[in-house]
């Protein structure tokens, strides 16, 4: 007669199914998901007249001034809107480079005063090549 208990087997636990049902979750998500492109800044550019853009990529600066008066200096905000703040956040980009152009591109409704301030903090600088990006106008032959 054998009086010890018997050995249990240890339980165990099925992960197929928890396994199926997080890779079923993760599919709806993927597929229910709808991803914008709200990070890109919208501008509408002013129109103008003349010779597109030569086809390279040259070293220059961007400066974008949207429709608020907020200014970016190559696609990072910068936090004030004075020709102070400006002028260090273009300093940081450029630092000793001034024959370095630079581009901007102001929205179409920008008030005139932010992209005053901007030629001004460029020209405290040393800065002398300036661009202004446009949009081509639509002919009307």
């Amino acid at each position: 007669m054998n009086l010890r208990p018997s050995r249990r087997d240890a339980p165990e636990i099925n992960l197929t199914p928890l396994i199926d049902v997080v890779f079923l979750l993760l599919i709806f998500f993927m597929v229910s998901t709808t991803f914008n492109d709200d990070a890109r800044l919208r501008l509408t550019l002013p129109r103008a007249d003349g010779e597109p853009a030569q086809a390279g990529d040259p070293q220059l600066v961007e400066l974008v001034v949207d429709v608020s008066g907020r200014f970016y200096v190559d696609d990072r905000q910068v936090l004030g809107t004075d020709a102070a703040t400006l002028r260090r956040a273009l300093k940081e980009v450029v630092e000793d480079e001034l024959e370095l152009p630079v581009l901007i591109k102001a929205d179409a409704r920008t008030p005139h005063q932010a992209v005053m301030t901007a030629l001004d903090a460029l020209g405290q600088l040393g800065l002398s090549r300036v661009a202004f990006a446009a949009s081509a106008t639509e002919s009307t032959e």
